[in-house]
């Protein structure tokens, strides 16, 4: 049970209330062309760029909680570190030749380097990939936690939260509200750092509360381990967010040193993340849920006021990848799966796009009642769904080492087939095939795909 007081709780009202007003504000800036409504009309500024990359990156911020819990700093070198070297990656030699192409969306980029049927295939895969039920689900945990309410109360009230304002001026809204809640996310983790440390003392008391290897990095993490999260990290490449913000930067130059700079400040927040986390596995060394770490840390260390302005952090951390993941999905849907087929090719792709956010929307609230699991939700669309679009992807982009449309096609269902197929083994019976993870063996089996086919297409020349 969360502990506020009438600050905390007007606090919590005020962010509520600045959220949906800002939202709807960005409206006014709005040119109400297709441009516009899916990326802003191209107008990301390197400030607007990277405040938003940076927000919408740490959707799952309780999971972050619940790893650094577990696994100490370790959690920085899992959690981080590979994500890191392929932003630091994407970003030299993706991010340009994205914004270059001037187009709106992935499913584009495949359409016009394969053919019609591989684009929406890959459309589906996005879709499921950024489904927001995960972040919405998290959301209505927090609101259910502080206000004592059912949880599919909190689940609606947290999608009306991040959506009610994408419906007017779309992605625009998306990145106006994301400047407030990058903002507070990063005040709310140094506060609750602040008073760790002036209540509880520095390092000492960390040392003298914890087992050395929750301080000593790559200590206990077998080097397959280590692989294993360290190539989860490729997921990157197929990020439709990354993409996305790429498409709407103002140039080249945006979306290649703005992502540059948000690795810098992902290495400032996870340093907060993982202080913090430590600090709450030393002081309630015992918790039975630890995905719970940070708010329960913060009932118990902040003054009024100062708690609700952290739990106004953790939802702002959590909304702002929610209120994108549902715009995300809601293009997907509507641009790049319904607007392929004749009978919507004529309706106006806005229009669309607005009827799709309501789709996504019940739908996402839908799978958080029958699948109330933030672990299971993530893990399960996102083992299945990546390993698949990720060469594809990553080679239309380099035509020297892509696939023709038919192998690519095949590859995308192989390896779909293959990687589904050691998700549910795993699922079934409990262990993995060599002890390697569904997504890394699909990534595996598409990296042999490409290679066993690119070496036949040289020895056909």
């Amino acid at each position: 049970m969360i502990d506020l007081s009438l600050a905390d709780s007007i606090v919590l009202i005020l962010y509520a209330a600045a959220l949906i007003s800002i939202g709807f504000y960005s409206s006014k800036k709005s040119k109400g062309n297709e441009e516009d409504y899916l990326l802003a009309g191209r107008s990301l500024s390197m400030s607007l760029f990277v405040m938003t990359t940076v927000a919408t990156w740490y959707g799952g911020i309780l999971g972050v909680g619940e790893f650094t819990y577990r696994y100490g700093v370790n959690s920085w070198i899992l959690q981080g570190l590979p994500y890191y070297i392929f932003a630091i990656l994407f970003a030299v030699f993706i991010s340009r030749k994205i914004r270059a192409s001037n187009l709106l969306t992935i499913p584009q980029k495949i359409e016009n380097h394969y053919d019609k049927k591989i684009s929406i295939l890959i459309s589906a895969f996005i879709f499921l990939i950024v489904t927001p039920a995960p972040y919405v689900l998290m959301v209505g945990i927090i609101l259910s936690l502080i206000f004592e309410i059912p949880l599919w109360l909190s689940v609606v009230i947290g999608m009306l939260l991040a959506s009610i304002y994408l419906y007017k001026a779309g992605y625009r809204s998306d990145i106006y509200t994301d400047v407030i809640q990058f903002v507070l996310m990063f005040i709310g983790f140094i506060v609750l750092l602040y008073f760790s440390i002036d209540k509880l003392g520095s390092f000492e008391f960390l040392s003298n509360n914890l087992n050395k290897e929750y301080l000593i990095p790559f200590s206990n993490i077998p080097f397959g381990y280590f692989l294993v999260w360290f190539l989860i990290g490729l997921w990157t490449f197929g990020d439709p967010g990354f993409h996305q913000r790429s498409y709407a930067a103002k140039n080249e130059r945006i979306a290649l040193y703005g992502l540059l700079m948000s690795v810098v400040l992902w290495f400032v927040f996870d340093f907060l993340t993982t202080s913090t986390g430590l600090y709450a596995k030393a002081y309630l060394p015992n918790l039975e849920n630890p995905a719970n770490s940070f708010p329960l840390f913060a009932n118990k260390i902040l003054p009024s006021f100062f708690k609700g302005l952290f739990f106004t952090a953790l939802l702002a951390t959590i909304i702002s990848t929610l209120n994108s993941f549902t715009f995300l999905s809601a293009q997907t849907l509507g641009k790049d799966i319904i607007g392929k087929f004749k009978l919507a090719q004529n309706i106006d792709t806005i229009l669309i796009t607005q009827i799709c956010l309501a789709i996504t929307s019940i739908i996402s609230i839908i799978l958080v009642l029958i699948i109330p699991s933030v672990v299971d939700l993530w893990y399960s669309v996102g083992s299945i769904c990546m390993p698949g679009l990720l060469f594809p992807i990553i080679s239309s982009y380099y035509p020297k080492i892509s696939l023709n449309k038919n192998l690519t096609f095949v590859q995308i269902i192989f390896v779909s087939i293959i990687t589904a197929f050691c998700f549910f083994i795993k699922f079934l019976y409990g262990f993995n095939f060599w002890g390697i993870e569904p997504m890394i063996c699909g990534i595996i089996s598409g990296f042999l795909f490409q290679t066993i086919g690119l070496l036949r297409i040289k020895l056909r020349e």
